[in-house]
């Protein structure tokens, strides 16, 4: 069987920028094992799969290591594909995914990821990360994932992973975002994921469910500009929506072909 497959620049208007995500669209699905030995194979952050169903599109995520319940960069991926590749014509796309129905919308060469929003609580750090990081944070809090408050943009780029006690903790979905307040846009962060193939995200659309209400609520601002600042780099466009988040970004198809099982 011939499958299509398309690999795309998330959060980024030029390729070798922003992060890559591959696209395969699916008529019905293989098994779990074969999506993963597929996402492997492709050795990017993530793979998104999905199945047009008319009125919804099924979309489903693998990283490299295990299926994942939301990835904001492979959406925004399989939006482009589906506008600017295989001439979808809805105004809005929606998708089922395991976080309920996401929406996303394009306008002005800008997709626009209709997410839940998931304000992080404060908490303790654990000892794991904490001896993993060459600089410690201010303040740290939790939803899905470990956000680490800094006291600037340069810390946040000065960020050093120790993998050896990183790798002892376990955050099933989760990772270790590092954030501060940006010097030319309001916020800047990076994502760490542990036990993973790839340690660093590029651009981590998911992680600004729990950015954007934060430094919202922190800049007593609802519409915010932010950077991700790995060594790829993503620029992002943030609107808090109270329950839900818009976050706003540009892709560009970097290839396109096929594969065989």
């Amino acid at each position: 069987m011939k499958y299509k497959i398309y690999q795309v620049d998330s959060f980024s208007n030029s390729v070798f920028a922003g992060n890559p995500a591959c696209v395969v669209p699916l008529s019905m699905w293989l098994s779990d094992d074969m999506l993963l030995n597929i996402a492997r194979e492709n050795a990017v952050a993530e793979t998104a799969f999905f199945i047009d169903h008319g009125d919804y599109i099924h979309l489903r995520w693998f990283t490299p290591d295990l299926e994942i319940d939301l990835c904001g960069h492979a959406t925004l991926a399989v939006a482009h594909v589906l506008k600017s590749e295989l001439n979808y014509n809805k105004k809005k796309i929606k998708f089922k995914t395991q976080s309920g129905e996401l929406i996303v919308c394009h306008e002005n060469d800008f997709y626009y990821l209709d997410f839940p929003s998931r304000k992080p609580k404060l908490c303790e750090l654990p000892t794991e990360i904490a001896s993993a990081l060459n600089i410690q944070p201010q303040e740290v809090y939790r939803s899905r994932d470990y956000m680490l408050v800094y006291k600037n943009q340069q810390e946040v780029e000065a960020i050093d992973i120790n993998q050896v006690f990183f790798n002892k903790i376990n955050l099933g979905y989760g990772g270790v975002i590092v954030t501060a307040k940006g010097d030319s846009v309001d916020f800047v962060s990076r994502f760490f994921t542990p036990q993973a193939t790839i340690l660093e995200d590029p651009v981590t659309g998911s992680a600004h469910c729990s950015l954007i209400p934060f430094w919202a609520e922190r800049l007593s601002k609802i519409e915010l500009k932010a950077n991700q600042l790995s060594e790829r780099g993503g620029r992002l466009i943030c609107k808090d929506n109270a329950d839900r988040v818009l976050i706003g970004g540009q892709a560009v198809t970097y290839s396109k072909g096929e594969f065989l099982l």
